[in-house]
């Protein structure tokens, strides 16, 4: 069946997306840039920070202030399919993603509010390390610490690489493998040498560059659609001019201005929004290791609460930066960006479901200047990076401090960090084979995609940990059994939503009726139930949980004061074991070495010394160097004990931070309505 011969060749030139094939050199300056400043910051954030010991490195030695955390966890959280996607979701359907952004303003805030405490006075490092100091035993630990790192190599990299790969290639025309294996270098360099630390400096110069560059594109395109008047009056005309007639294909939603819409047969309907929006979204920003170890890295509660904030301010903008220019694109570009007819998407965009994804790249192509789009495509590509290098550095903490001291549990804090290191280098080359997966894989509303797979396997790591929390009779027996329940439904879910995909527009819906009639959403409530309820019956059934179990581990007890065990360093059960020196609480953490280990270790630092200045320069770049240094003088000194008074705040601050809580929820709550 040929399908080319179809459409008369006057017709080819416009599906051309991207006709200007070049960036100008000025554009081109701009990016070179804007990559060198990334890398001095990179560089300078390494060379200022201690990252010889695992606490350095993982958690940034728990000395950030409160703006870099914001920005880190404002530009972790928004990646290049955030602005793909939400463009995308806006050009399609209308402002009604925006709920994901402002379900986020309120979790945010619960994170510091109520989650961190916790985790604080529990001192861990990573999630499923809370996990099994709450519940005991290892299964749950391992499972999750497995399961975190499929969610982010199956979601969050694979989505953040098809969208920076959709950009590089239609903006740019660049070769897609090189431009990623470049990208990825760069951000490799400095999350191997770095990292936590250099992540979060670099995150908060990309975040900068990302606000600049987005709000000058949202004022152009705002400016070329006559405001918010004009937007609302002509989106609706945005009708592409091949559609079939007497359907609903490629004609704008009638609800697109609303947040709030039909319970039954909508997109994003409202109780879904309410509800089974939340608990994805409190799994995200209470319990995701990328978010909660940025939130750990802050000096102290105050700090990290101050960071928050201003993610949750931030978080205002992305209806106004991402979802309105995806309908402003819609409105300049609509036989692109709206394109109804399989055969022409296919054509415009190699992807027959629609095209709502170039919306974004269209305009910056489009509407801005020589110069400014430079600046832009540094913006993306800033997006990129940060949510990248984010993820990579917290899978390899999660993979080093769960699942290979769990393999290794002897291991010195020397190989955790070499580890370490070795697993970021490992995931950058996964992320570069599955460009063409992703590529082949699923195209249309690219934000959806993530947030339906998220619907089906958070829920019940959420609901896990918000009991481990906040109820104390919660046990082992329930947390393990409620997570393997529901992760079941929900991979059945995801498996029938792969075979029955959702027919494209005007064709007949053959879907299961469980696939058909329950969104995702309402699916998200079930599994959240189901697995709550299966919690508490085997916790009721089962016996209760051991003191130490519960003592510094949810909301009730996180005052009470340590145990004497583990201040006791050296001659704790734990070593007899042979459990490794860094299981202790992640604030005591310091430069000692388990003796069992320490024989290779002065192999290494003497061969290190005696081999060649080549050596030493490439400890120096892993951070690796003071190692030697430090390891006579420090292994005698005894590690701090935990402060018990890590949870407390200046009254001042405190009542600074919680006007400013007030402050924010409210206009949460006034956006919420005014756009319902």
């Amino acid at each position: 069946m040929e399908t080319t011969s179809s459409t008369p060749s006057s017709v080819t030139p416009p599906w051309d997306v991207f006709p200007q094939k070049t960036l100008d050199s000025i554009d081109i300056v701009v990016l070179v840039l804007y990559f060198l400043f990334v890398l001095a910051v990179g560089l300078w954030s390494m060379w200022k920070t201690q990252r010889s010991t695992v606490k350095g490195y993982f958690l940034a030695g728990g000395q950030m202030v409160w703006w870099p955390v914001g920005a880190s966890l404002f530009a972790s959280n928004v990646g290049s399919g955030h602005f793909i996607g939400l463009a995308g979701s806006g050009a399609a359907s209308g402002i009604a993603a925006t709920a994901y952004e402002w379900n986020g303003m309120f979790c945010v805030l619960v994170l510091a509010w109520l989650f961190l405490p916790i985790y604080i006075a529990a001192g861990v490092t990573t999630m499923p390390e809370y996990l099994r100091k709450r519940f005991g035993g290892k299964r749950i630990q391992m499972f999750l610490a497995i399961l975190y790192l499929f969610i982010y190599i199956f979601t969050k990299i694979s989505v953040d690489m098809y969208a920076g790969a959709l950009f590089i290639q239609q903006a740019l025309h660049w070769d897609l493998y090189i431009a990623v294996a470049g990208l990825l270098a760069i951000t490799a360099v400095y999350t191997v040498a770095g990292g936590l630390a250099a992540v979060i400096y670099t995150d908060a110069l990309q975040t900068f560059i990302m606000l600049i560059g987005a709000v000058t594109l949202m004022v152009f395109s705002f400016v070329e659609v006559g405001g918010l008047e004009g937007l609302q009056t002509k989106y609706f005309d945005a009708i592409p001019s091949t559609r079939k007639e007497n359907s609903s294909c490629g004609l704008p939603r009638e609800d697109a201005f609303h947040i709030f819409r039909d319970p039954v047969n909508s997109d994003l309907p409202w109780p879904g929004v309410l509800v089974g929006m939340t608990i994805p979204s409190l799994w995200y920003w209470c319990t995701d290791q990328v978010i909660v170890q940025r939130s750990l890295a802050a000096k102290n509660l105050s700090h990290a609460k101050g960071g928050s904030l201003m993610t949750s301010y931030l978080k205002i903008l992305p209806l106004f930066m991402m979802v309105m220019p995806g309908m402003i694109s819609r409105i300049l570009f609509p036989d692109l960006v709206a394109c109804a007819d399989a055969e022409i998407c296919r054509k415009i965009c190699g992807n027959p479901s629609g095209c709502s994804d170039i919306a974004y790249p269209k305009l910056v192509i489009e509407l801005l200047p020589v110069g400014l789009r430079g600046l832009m495509m540094s913006v993306m590509i800033a997006a990129l990076m940060s949510s990248l290098t984010s993820i990579f550095n917290s899978a390899s903490t999660i993979f080093t401090m769960d699942l290979w001291k769990h393999f290794r549990p002897r291991c010195s804090e020397w190989e955790l960090m070499i580890v370490g290191r070795v697993f970021v280098l490992l995931l950058t080359v996964v992320s570069i084979l599955w460009i063409p997966l992703v590529q082949a894989g699923q195209g249309g509303q690219l934000f959806i995609y993530i947030q339906s797979i998220s619907s089906y396997l958070q829920p019940p790591v959420a609901m896990v940990f918000i009991l481990g929390c906040f109820w104390k009779r919660a046990n082992e027996k329930g947390a393990f059994w409620g997570l393997v329940i529901g992760l079941l439904l929900g991979v059945i879910r995801l498996v029938l939503d792969f075979i029955y995909p959702e027919p494209q527009c005007g064709e007949i819906d053959l879907r299961p009726g469980v696939v058909k009639y329950m969104h995702y959403l309402y699916f998200s409530m079930v599994l959240a139930a189901i697995s709550t309820l299966t919690v508490l019956v085997v916790s009721m059934l089962t016996e209760a949980p051991s003191e130490e179990m519960i003592s510094r581990l949810t909301w009730f007890t996180r005052g009470d004061l340590p145990v004497k065990k583990d201040l006791a360093v050296s001659p704790s059960p734990d070593a007899a074991k042979g459990v490794c020196e860094a299981e202790r609480p992640a604030l005591q953490i310091d430069i000692s070495i388990a003796s069992e280990n320490s024989s290779d270790d002065n192999k290494c630092t003497t061969n290190a010394k005696g081999n060649s200045k080549l050596m030493t320069a490439f400890l120096w770049l892993c951070g690796m160097e003071r190692k030697q240094e430090n390891a006579e003088n420090a292994a005698p000194t005894k590690p701090e004990p935990l402060p018990v008074a890590s949870l407390e705040e200046k009254p001042l601050v405190k009542h600074v931070l919680n006007i400013n809580l007030l402050l924010c929820v409210c206009a949460g709550v006034f956006l919420w309505a005014y756009f319902a």
